[in-house]
């Protein structure tokens, strides 16, 4: 997988997540049966894009 489709993984993860578990909480006021999984969806999301950035660190430079 390219590098700046990685990057862009990780932002649309990181910043979807935090917009999916911000907008739980909000839900969970009304209806905690929807809020919940809205926040663990989104701190699921987080987790992966911190791992994405963990990944991509790892990985080699192509250019010499």
């Amino acid at each position: 997988m390219p590098k700046h489709r990685i990057d862009r993984l990780v932002w649309l993860l990181i910043f979807g997540g935090l917009f999916g578990a911000s907008l739980g909480l909000f839900v969970l006021r009304l209806d905690a049966a929807m809020g919940w999984p809205l926040v663990a969806a989104g701190c699921v999301a987080v987790v992966c894009g911190v791992v994405l950035i963990w990944l991509r660190s790892r990985m080699k430079d192509d250019a010499p």
